[in-house]
């Protein structure tokens, strides 16, 4: 086996899989591909490989319930296609009506069908975060857990939701630290694997007094950040994990200073949310399942986070998920150019993908999966070890864009333009063109414009250096992609 997924050692922004540099973006499923039994994975993973997606995800322990602003999906199976790291032996049954579960032993179906799915994601070459514990946000939820009291056969003790994610109660933290000593056992074999402790950690939940403080749910997912490292010590790899610090479970403030600075995660997850905050500055990147674009604000917040020396995956963006239409899929489009062109790595949940439809609609396929393997193999075409987010690059104010700059200034660089414009504002989506000016040294280049949508490039014109290029873009709807290479940079590196 090669080397796990690591941070690359000549850029911390980026990360080195099988000896390439590698951005992680993608659309995908909502997870629950290994625990929901009907999930054929098999047509996810390859239609996910066709679409030059680097990135999945999938959950260990979770059940999840369908309301009005989170859709139908995968973490949403019927009791009798739920799987279980535990067997259902009864005797009794649990909440849902099936026999109860075994915590004393682990259930084979689980485990083989994970390795079956991390098996075909690495012959794929796709990169797997497996996440080992989940928030449980409310009770209804909470209900279905197997660690729930009543529904197994006993061995932890009845303890509030929100106190799930905390050290409180010995016996449910032991089952804890079990799971995630008996998951880093199973998968340690595979190099394209990283961790999550657990998914959205929160706390503070307002009139709920066994609400954990922040720093207690910090220090629960700390100890479970051990037991990964202290399993990993007796094996012959280390895997990178990934995570974010406990925030205010009623959204009003997400920090991020902590994780990038002092906890122990290599990689930040920050799930795209209002009043983000970093270095004590806050972004409003969207309200969940808005169809807010909220496109300056991320654009700002990736390029500070650009300074810290881990990488910033922008997760689970969920801005306009539940909207399965064209203009729910531009808002999704728009917000990963613009994180990854700033740095970042992008992954956005595609809830046209469901037990049966494994490779989406045909529309998602037109839309937003394609889009989004465009977006990829542009990233990709980059020397990524030498690139980066150019700030102040253009030297003409923009209009109704907001603009991001990727590349080895100099050499290659993309200018990605997107309309701005909230898609309830006036003049959203209408046609427009933008004047553009940069300074380019001496030196032949040429330029061409790339489509977003199409995936395709302009005729490629030649730009003599050594001077400031004004220029008006070509008329263009929601997005475009300037790019200008020194003429000795024209071949390009893609996704391997």
């Amino acid at each position: 086996m090669t080397a796990p997924i690591r941070i690359h050692p000549d850029n911390p922004k980026l990360f080195e899989f099988r000896g390439q540099p590698r951005i992680l973006v993608c659309a995908t499923e909502h997870y629950g591909a290994v625990m929901n039994r009907p999930f054929r994975y098999e047509r996810y993973l390859a239609d996910a490989a066709e679409k030059a997606q680097t990135l999945t995800r999938l959950f260990c322990l979770f059940r999840e319930q369908q309301s009005s602003h989170n859709p139908y999906s995968t973490c949403k199976p019927e009791s009798t296609d739920y799987i279980s790291p535990y067997p259902r032996t009864g005797p009794g049954n649990a909440a849902d009506g099936l026999p109860k579960y075994d915590l004393d032993q682990w259930n084979p179906e689980f485990f083989d069908r994970l390795h079956e799915f991390l098996t075909l994601a690495s012959d794929y070459g796709i990169v797997v975060e497996v996440v080992i514990l989940s928030n449980t946000y409310c009770e209804e939820v909470w209900a279905l857990n197997p660690l729930k009291t009543g529904n197994n056969l006993g061995g932890v003790e009845t303890i509030a939701w929100p106190e799930y994610i905390t050290m409180r109660h010995p016996q449910t933290f032991a089952r804890q630290r079990a799971l995630v000593e008996k998951v880093v056992t199973e998968v340690h074999g595979y190099d394209n694997v990283l961790f999550e402790v657990c998914n959205e950690p929160t706390g503070l939940l307002p009139g709920i007094a066994t609400s954990p403080p922040l720093e207690v749910v910090d220090a629960w997912q700390t100890e479970l950040a051990k037991v990964i490292r202290e399993t990993e010590a007796r094996l012959p790899n280390r895997h990178l994990i990934a995570g974010q610090e406990a925030y205010k479970h009623d959204g009003t403030r997400q920090g991020s200073d902590k994780s990038f600075r002092e906890m122990f995660f290599d990689v930040v997850n920050i799930h795209p949310l209002p009043n983000t905050v970093h270095a004590g500055v806050n972004y409003d990147l969207g309200q969940f399942m808005s169809k807010q674009l909220k496109l300056r604000a991320l654009r700002d917040f990736c390029l500070s986070a650009y300074g810290e020396r881990k990488p910033l995956n922008c997760d689970e963006d969920n801005a306009a998920s539940r909207f399965k239409d064209f203009e729910g899929w531009t808002v999704h489009r728009k917000r990963a150019w613009t994180a990854v062109m700033c740095g970042s790595h992008y992954d956005y949940i595609d809830f046209s993908i469901w037990p049966g439809i494994e490779t989406g609609t045909e529309e998602s396929q037109r839309c937003i999966r394609t889009w989004m393997k465009h977006l990829s193999e542009f990233a990709h075409s980059f020397d990524l070890v030498r690139a980066r987010p150019l700030t102040g690059w253009l030297k003409a104010p923009m209009t109704h864009t907001v603009e991001s700059v990727f590349g080895v200034e100099g050499e290659d660089v993309a200018v990605y333009l997107a309309d701005a414009r909230e898609v309830d504002e006036p003049g959203a989506g209408e046609p427009l063109a933008e004047p553009v000016a940069f300074e380019l040294p001496a030196g032949r280049f040429e330029m061409a414009c790339f489509s977003p949508t199409s995936g395709l490039y302009s005729p490629w014109t030649e730009v003599e250096g050594g001077r400031v290029v004004r220029m008006v873009t070509p008329e263009f709807e929601d997005d475009l992609v300037a790019r200008v290479r020194r003429r000795s940079c024209s071949e390009t590196v893609g996704v391997k």
